[in-house]
């Protein structure tokens, strides 16, 4: 018997979110020479930059994730009505994958339950998966509500976004080992930003103040890929998704960055693919 030993291939994509007053040709072109592999971003409402943003992924050769957090509405009925239309909206373009901001967190478990049953189904028309982020103010707000999501669906599964949690539960989770094994299963993409205890952002990932928020999450991250690689998965995405302001921290009395957002990124993407790329992980 022959035996195949084939790469898990890893795709490192920029997120639109701070860059939006920039022309998406000039962004499209800017994060392909800067060695991404797509793009991570909402579906814009205007048809014109619709298609300009097509477009330009096509010409750059760049992989989209289509990020729902449009739904909207004034009560669930409301709300439920606009997040079934904005799944069809956000699968244009060819998406490999949907991010999806979903629910409230004051919804009621089984208003927030109903969502994630419509974006099964929609999954299940469409073929386009859908991955909740574990993101404030949604579904899965807090590692201890999530873990009644996982009990109630076991296929749900999630963009990883643990800087939320860092930051809602105040710790690195070491009080939530159980739910984090879980998610780290339930992994099919990967928002790698860094939290800390009072926040969803440390300011600079390169300050060795830092270190120990970064060791944190590169281990979950490793478990997350790891995970993938013996699941027998050929590709896994993430997301440098350090934010703009506020989620950076600015100088007082002057408003600005303490950092460059996109020198940032660009650094989370070196880091990752000095780790998972460079001899990364091999699929059996």
């Amino acid at each position: 018997m022959r035996l195949v030993y084939l790469r898990m291939e890893i795709k490192i994509l920029a997120p639109l979110w701070g860059h939006e007053s920039q022309d998406i040709t000039t962004f499209c072109h800017r994060i392909k020479e800067a060695g991404y592999d797509g793009i991570d971003t909402w579906i814009p409402d205007d048809a014109t930059v619709q298609k300009k943003l097509f477009d330009a992924l096509q010409q750059e050769e760049l992989l989209l994730i289509s990020h729902q957090h449009q739904a909207r509405g004034a009560d669930f009925e409301a709300f439920k009505q606009s997040f079934r239309e904005y799944l069809q909206f956000t699968a244009q373009g060819g998406p490999i994958l949907m991010n999806c901001h979903t629910g409230k967190d004051y919804f009621s478990f089984q208003q927030n339950l109903d969502l994630i049953d419509i974006a099964a189904e929609f999954t299940a028309k469409t073929g386009l998966m859908v991955a909740h982020e574990t993101h404030r103010g949604r579904v899965g707000f807090h590692p201890a509500e999530m873990q009644g999501y996982f009990d109630a669906r076991p296929e749900l599964v999630i963009t990883a976004d643990l800087s939320h949690w860092v930051c809602t539960s105040e710790s690195f989770l070491e009080n939530f080992q159980g739910t984090v094994e879980e998610a780290i299963a339930r992994t099919r993409h990967i928002h790698a930003r860094v939290g800390f205890e009072e926040g969803p952002q440390i300011p600079d990932p390169r300050a060795p103040e830092w270190k120990h928020a970064l060791d944190h999450f590169f281990g979950w991250w490793d478990r997350m890929v790891e995970g993938r690689r013996q699941a027998g998965q050929r590709v896994l995405t993430f997301t440098t998704e350090f934010g703009p302001m506020p989620y950076m921290p600015t100088i007082p009395f002057k408003n600005v960055p303490v950092a460059d957002q996109f020198e940032i990124n660009v650094y989370m993407k070196e880091l990752l693919t000095q780790r998972y790329l460079d001899g990364g992980p091999v699929v059996r």
